[in-house]
C-alpha cells in the first residue's frame, strides 16, 4: 500500500472517530490539530500534527507554536513535544495521529503539572514594561470614536481647509439680537 493510499484510509478513519468532537480540528487534508483542556483554562493547549509526503514511513512533524499556545510556557511545551517523539520509533510504518492524540490525552495532567492555573507574576524588570504598555492601552481606550455618519457631518460643516465656511453661524447672531432687542433705530 503506497503512502497516499495509507494517508487517505487514516483520513476516513480520523472522521469516523472524531465525528461530532469540538476538540478535533482538521485544518487541511494533512495537518490535524487537537485542543486539550476547558476552553479558557490556562493550561489548554493545541498539539497539531502535520503529515508530510512520505508519512506514516516518515514521521509526522508536531507542532506546539501555535497562536492558541502562546500561554503555554516553553518548558511545558518541550516536554510534551518530547514525550511524543519518544512514541515515533514505534509507531512508524503504522497511521499513528490517534495513538499520539490519545498519549497526550492519556497524559496530560503529568505534561501540564509545570504549567500555572493562571498567569504567572511577572518579574520586577518587567513589571515596568507591563505598566507602560497597561497605561498606553487605557489612554487609547480614553479616544472617542465617531461613527461614519458623525464624521460625514462634521466635514459637511468644514470647507476645505477644515475652517467653517463664512456666515456659519449668522442664523445664531440673528437670533440672539432679535431675543436680547439689539440696537433699535426710531
Amino acid at each position: 500500500m503506497s503512502c497516499k493510499e495509507q494517508q487517505e484510509e487514516e483520513l476516513e478513519v480520523l472522521h469516523s472517530i472524531y465525528e461530532g468532537d469540538e476538540s478535533f480540528k482538521e485544518v487541511s487534508p494533512t495537518t490535524f490539530q487537537y485542543k486539550y483542556g476547558e476552553e479558557g483554562s490556562y493550561k489548554a493547549f493545541n498539539v497539531e500534527i502535520v503529515w508530510g509526503e512520505d508519512y506514516p514511513e516518515e514521521s509526522p512533524t508536531i507542532n506546539m507554536d501555535t497562536f492558541y499556545n502562546k500561554h503555554i510556557l516553553n518548558g511545558v511545551k518541550e516536554k510534551i513535544l518530547d514525550g511524543l517523539k519518544e512514541q515515533l520509533p514505534d509507531l512508524m510504518g503504522c497511521a499513528m495521529s490517534f495513538t499520539l492524540f490519545e498519549w497526550v490525552k492519556e497524559n496530560y495532567d503529568d505534561l501540564v503539572a509545570d504549567q500555572p492555573d493562571s498567569q504567572p507574576n511577572i518579574q520586577s524588570e518587567d513589571k515596568t514594561e507591563t505598566n507602560d504598555i497597561v497605561e498606553t492601552s487605557k489612554k487609547k481606550e480614553k479616544k472617542e470614536q465617531l461613527t461614519k455618519n458623525q464624521k460625514r457631518r462634521l466635514y459637511e460643516k468644514l470647507n476645505a481647509q477644515g475652517d467653517r465656511p463664512r456666515g456659519h453661524d449668522w442664523m445664531d447672531i440673528i437670533r440672539h439680537l432679535s431675543q436680547t432687542g439689539g440696537s433699535a433705530k426710531e
